[in-house]
């Protein structure tokens, strides 16, 4: 299987993208998620298809786009449905199934055909879970940025502290991760980007 370049995804990005402002946040996000994915992916030595997870880190929030609205504006009520987005964009742009997940099975520390129903989510009520290493690798690696405004880098700590709002289990999956990637240091990608570290 083939994967797309990076010079092919960032095309992607700037088809996909409604504004230069919507480009710039969500491609300069899923680079960082990549250079994360990829130091914790060497320093651990877990031996997963690296190629996979920078093509799956550079496209995992493709589907943020389709949620702004003509005004420009986000629809954040929406949010929690960027990664069935994600995945039907890819599939329309013709990838593989494989590289769609990345986009739908991100989210949090995974969501559960429970949690949809339980919380009512805008979602086909089934299982967004990571399956393979490299999707579990990307959705942790997604944990330790955000896209707020402005963007900035999240401790281990701090989204263990977010993350127990949905639940023990939620908090204890995150804390599970933690033990098989390790904590990455924020440190060099913040002062690269500029991003504070809360």
């Amino acid at each position: 299987m083939r994967l797309p370049t990076d010079a092919e995804i960032r095309a992607l990005h700037v088809k996909h993208a409604p504004t230069e402002e919507a480009f710039e946040l969500v491609h300069t996000h899923c680079q960082i998620v990549c250079a994360i994915a990829l130091r914790l992916a060497d320093r651990a030595g877990l031996g997963v298809d690296a190629e996979l997870v920078r093509a799956g880190s550079l496209l995992h929030d493709i589907g943020v786009y389709p949620l702004y609205g003509e005004d420009g504006r986000l629809d954040h009520a929406g949010y929690v449905r960027h990664g069935i987005l994600g995945h039907e964009l890819l599939r329309a742009e013709g990838l593989p199934e494989i590289l769609c997940r990345f986009c739908s099975h991100h989210t949090g520390v995974g969501i559960s055909r429970e949690d949809v129903l339980r919380q009512g989510l805008p979602l086909p009520p089934r299982d967004y879970l990571a399956e393979s290493a490299e999707e579990e690798l990307v959705m942790y690696a997604d944990k330790f940025h955000s896209k707020t405004d402005p963007p900035r880098f999240v401790t281990a700590g701090a989204y263990a502290a977010h993350v127990r709002r949905y639940g023990d289990d939620k908090a204890e999956a995150f804390a599970s991760m933690c033990a098989a990637f390790g904590v990455p240091d924020l440190r060099p990608l913040a002062a690269a980007y500029g991003h504070e570290i809360v």
